[in-house]
C-alpha cells in the first residue's frame, strides 16, 4: 500500500493526543492535537438559560458553542473576525455544528436550567480544525459535567454516548482518513464525520469538488471514518477525568 506524503496508511489518524486542565480559570478545558492543527477547548458553566428558553415551568439547560482561529494559526495572518466587524459565514456554519453535535448525545432536561459555553479556538490550522475541535470540546464537556457532580449540581450524567469527528476524502482517486490542509486542498471529495462511540451518525458533510463520486467511493469513505472515530473514542476515554460519576459513558 503506498504511504502518504506524511508516511500514513491511507486508514491511518495523524498523531493525536487530549490535554485536560490546560487552563484553570474555566469549569473544564481540553488541548487536542491532530497532526500539526492544535485546538483549545473550553468548557464553562452558567447557572442561565437562553432568554428564548425562559419559562416558569421550564427545568431543561442549554449547550452552545463558539469557534475561532486565532491570527497566529495559519500564514499568511488570519485576520480577526471580530476586526471585520463580523463572523464569516464559515464560522457560523462550524459553530452551528459543533454545538448541535454536542446537543445529540446530550439529556439537556438532567442538565437542568443551565448553560454550558463550549469555546473552540483554533491555535494552528492545518486541516480537519473543526473536526478537532468537536472531538476536544465532549471531552471538556464531559470533564464540566464531572465538575458539577463535584458541586453537587448535577445527579444524573446528562450524556448519553461519546462523541468524536474525522475528516476523510478522496485524493488522486485514494480514500484517505484525517486529510492535513495539503491533502484537503487537493481532494476531488471532501467529507467530515460526526459519529457516537456505539457508531451512529450525528453528521455527514460530503461534498464532491468539481467532481462526483460513486456509491462504493461513499462506502469506503465512510469506513475509513469509522474506524477513525472507533481510535478518536479511545483517546477520548483514556483522557477522560477518572471520575466515577463518567463511567457510563465508558460502557
Amino acid at each position: 500500500m503506498t504511504t502518504r506524503d506524511d508516511g500514513r496508511q491511507a486508514d491511518e489518524l495523524r498523531s493525536v493526543s487530549i490535554e485536560t486542565g490546560f487552563t484553570q480559570v474555566p469549569d473544564a478545558s481540553v488541548l487536542i492535537r491532530m497532526g500539526n492543527t492544535t485546538v483549545m477547548c473550553t468548557a464553562s458553566v452558567s447557572d442561565r438559560v437562553p432568554r428564548w428558553m425562559h419559562s416558569p415551568d421550564n427545568t431543561s439547560g442549554w449547550l452552545t458553542a463558539t469557534y475561532s482561529m486565532l491570527p497566529g494559526s495559519t500564514s499568511p495572518r488570519f485576520r480577526r473576525e471580530a476586526s471585520r466587524g463580523k463572523l464569516k459565514g464559515r464560522t457560523h456554519e462550524i459553530q452551528r455544528l459543533i454545538g448541535r453535535s454536542l446537543r445529540a448525545v446530550a439529556d439537556l432536561d438532567k442538565l437542568g436550567p443551565r448553560t454550558i459555553h463550549l469555546d473552540c479556538d483554533v491555535l494552528q490550522a492545518d486541516g480537519g480544525t473543526r473536526t478537532a475541535a468537536i472531538t476536544g470540546a465532549f471531552v471538556a464537556l464531559a470533564n464540566a459535567c464531572a465538575t458539577l457532580h463535584e458541586r453537587q449540581l448535577l445527579d444524573e450524567l446528562p450524556l448519553r454516548h461519546t462523541l468524536a469527528a474525522v475528516s476523510c476524502g478522496i485524493v488522486d482517486d485514494r480514500a484517505l482518513l484525517d486529510l492535513p490542509y495539503t491533502e484537503d486542498r487537493d481532494a476531488d471529495v471532501d467529507m467530515n464525520v460526526v459519529m457516537t462511540g456505539d457508531r451512529r451518525f450525528i453528521e455527514l458533510q460530503g461534498t464532491g469538488e468539481e467532481a462526483t463520486f460513486s456509491e462504493e467511493q461513499l462506502t469506503e469513505l465512510l469506513a475509513l471514518a469509522k474506524k477513525g472515530i472507533a481510535e478518536l473514542t479511545r483517546i477520548q476515554l483514556d483522557a477522560l477525568d477518572d471520575h466515577e460519576f463518567l463511567a457510563p459513558l465508558r460502557k
